[in-house]
């Protein structure tokens, strides 16, 4: 594994870490499906858009 992405799954579990199960749906459920929907696809898609990015240097 190359030395740049090798810290690339130490930040992804950092960004993840606030997201704890229990709060994020407790969240969803009160902000209503439509919402928890928009946010899930807005964090599946920030996911994506960083990993191409990643693979793009590489």
């Amino acid at each position: 594994m190359k030395q740049s992405t090798a810290w690339l799954p130490l930040i992804l579990c950092l960004l993840l870490l606030p997201l704890t199960g229990c709060d994020v749906i407790g969240g969803i459920f009160k902000a209503g499906a439509y919402t928890g929907i928009i946010a899930v696809v807005l964090l599946l898609l920030l996911v994506w858009w960083l990993l191409s990015r990643f693979r793009r240097r590489g």
